[in-house]
């Protein structure tokens, strides 16, 4: 499975700014050895169900640990027996792009 998600404290630091909480959870993700990927919106993470929502867990406590309120959006792909997913569904639109001509 993959699963997107985003995670913040509701009460940000002094500055208005959520970004040391948001490190360490995604300090907590590149730590579970689970093919990850983090861009300007979500952290992508896969892996099999128990692992990946262990890993979400964790980092829901580890920025509730700064904040008594937390903001997590989750979205997940579940699709048993398949791996390398993280990559392998862009590829495959990438692939579908260049026989259109527009890649």
């Amino acid at each position: 499975m993959i699963v997107a998600f985003s995670i913040a404290p509701a009460t940000a630091d002094e500055t208005g700014g959520v970004t040391e909480a948001v490190a360490a959870a995604v300090r907590v993700v590149r730590e579970s050895g689970l093919p990850h990927e983090t861009n300007a919106m979500f952290t992508n993470v896969e892996g099999e169900w128990d692992e990946v929502m262990a890993v979400v867990k964790q980092c829901v406590d580890v920025v509730a640990a700064v904040s008594p309120r937390v903001s997590l959006v989750l979205k997940a792909d579940i699709r048993s027996g398949r791996t390398g997913e993280l990559t392998g569904k862009v590829d495959r639109l990438e692939q579908a792009l260049r026989a259109a001509g527009e890649g």
